[in-house]
């Protein structure tokens, strides 16, 4: 079974929140983990966050977020109409960052890869930026979720 949604919002910080919560209240379909529900949460924080400050630049602009469901599949998009990316290798490499003025650690690529299965990002310099992040979810690690390993008391 495939069940999608869209949003988009105003680019600024203020709905960085907003789109966290959005995604897993979508995400609760799949009964997902507290550990997976927290991992792409931070995803999705971070790939908005650099849609507002990196992406639009100048302020303004619309920040999109897509989210398929596809049996124990979430696939997330996080696209932006701003600026674009001369060099997508160059700024994926930890610690990488175009604001160091704002503290921005450069760290925001790294943890979306971290978090999730897979992730691919799109960009074209004045067009904008898409990245598009994929977690299995269910997928235990060991099988046992009660915390006592061998299933004994």
């Amino acid at each position: 079974m495939k069940n999608e949604m869209r949003v988009e919002f105003d680019a600024k910080s203020v709905n960085e929140g907003f789109a966290r919560v959005t995604v897993a209240a979508f995400l609760t379909q799949l009964d997902p983990t507290l550990d997976e529900v927290a991992d792409v949460k931070t995803a999705v924080s971070e790939a908005v966050t650099n849609a507002i400050i990196h992406g639009y630049e100048s302020g303004g602009g619309k920040v999109y977020v897509t989210c398929i469901l596809e049996g124990d599949t979430a696939e997330i998009t996080v696209e932006d109409k701003g600026v674009g990316m001369e060099d997508v290798k160059k700024a994926m490499e930890p610690f990488y960052t175009t604001k160091p003025e704002l503290e921005r650690s450069g760290m925001g690529f790294a943890f979306m890869e971290v978090f999730m299965d897979d992730m691919q990002v799109e960009s074209k310099v004045g067009v904008g930026t898409k990245v598009t992040m994929r977690k299995k979810i269910g997928a235990k690690e060991d099988g046992n979720q009660d915390g006592c390993g061998d299933g004994s008391n």
